[in-house]
């Protein structure tokens, strides 16, 4: 029996706490007067026990699903917004907010980092942040924002060396990433229907076009949402590769990118695990996230993810249990470390 593991979730059921103190350290950018203190932020157990138990825990039992790698709401991340002082207190707070939820119900959440990142800041800065929940949450892994500039692509590709403080840190601790941006500030991109699957096509096309696993070869990325674009343009993607002189993307890539099922219709599943093998590819739903609605067409939640791989025509049961479960374990050594204390 596969114990049922979402790589993909976020807190987005914060209490609304949250959300004003955000505001208020929005406004105190523009006038000192208003910054918010940490220690303004009151946020009780109870009330963290509520959020999860009427929302995410509740619709995970209805579903079948275990456990939820949890990080902080992706599109309040908002790297674009002040400087490395803003998005550094931001992150600690969000960071330890997915801690509590961890540590209040440790059988179900396990906690995901978000960096402190800010535009054109030296990605050193993310590190003290990075080794805090790694060693003292137990974190076992990090999103990594691509275009910290909200829609704009500001920063290099993610295989310029610029980056590589980060990949250091991730070899070390031997942590993969999820390449996740925020919200996007450019009007030409809508946040979750169009600049969440252009970063996770860009991310990709970037990863082909350079040689980061050469300098990096356990370096682990997972891309999103089903990974965009790609596992429906495939034969592009190849041809590009071949086309500037790349290896095969089995060789050059596969070892090192993993996809998501944050895909939510059937025939959507079907082709990603057509195309994409299946030891790429791992469960999750972003439960509560950026579709929330129930398919007219099907009766059930787009989001109830779990639904289209028990359904899928081509997976056999040693596949289910490998994107369901052994395939996380594998790309987050870290959990499966923990799982295995747990007898598990």
């Amino acid at each position: 029996m596969s114990l049922i593991i979402d790589c993909h979730g976020h807190y987005t059921t914060a209490p609304k706490q949250l959300e004003q103190w955000r505001n208020q350290q929005i406004a105190g950018i523009k006038d000192p007067a208003q910054m918010p203190k940490v220690s303004d932020l009151k946020i009780s157990d109870d009330e963290i026990r509520e959020t999860i138990s009427a929302n995410q825990l509740r619709l995970m039992k209805e579903r079948g699903n275990d456990m939820t790698l949890f990080s902080p709401r992706a599109s309040f991340m908002a790297h674009h917004i002040g400087d490395f002082n803003v998005s550094s207190t931001w992150a600690a707070i969000c960071n330890e907010l997915c801690f509590r939820v961890s540590q209040l119900f440790p059988e179900h959440f396990v906690p995901v980092a978000m960096l402190p990142q800010s535009t054109g800041v030296d990605p050193k800065t993310c590190i003290p942040e990075m080794v805090k929940c790694i060693e003292q949450y137990g974190n076992v892994g990090i999103n990594l924002n691509p275009d910290p500039s909200g829609g704009h692509w500001k920063e290099p590709p993610l295989t310029d060396k610029w980056w590589y403080p980060i990949y250091e840190k991730m070899v070390e601790y031997d942590v993969p990433a999820m390449v996740h941006v925020s919200t996007s500030c450019n009007p030409a991109f809508h946040t979750t229907g169009a600049h969440y699957l252009n970063a996770d096509t860009t991310a990709f096309m970037q990863l082909v076009q350079g040689d980061l696993f050469k300098d990096f070869p356990t370096l682990r990325f997972i891309i999103p949402h089903g990974g965009g674009a790609v596992p429906y343009h495939w034969g592009r993607f190849r041809g590009l590769a071949q086309e500037i002189k790349r290896p095969p993307l089995k060789d050059h890539v596969m070892n090192n990118v993993f996809f998501d099922t944050c895909v939510y219709h059937q025939p959507g599943i079907n082709l990603l695990n057509t195309v994409i093998p299946v030891k790429n590819v791992l469960f999750a739903s972003e439960m509560i996230g950026a579709v929330r609605g129930i398919d007219p067409e099907t009766g059930h939640y787009y989001d109830d993810t779990k639904r289209y791989i028990d359904g899928s025509p081509i997976l056999s049961a040693e596949d289910k249990h490998a994107i369901f479960e052994g395939n996380t374990r594998r790309v987050f050594p870290r959990l499966d470390a923990l799982l295995k204390k747990r007898g598990k």
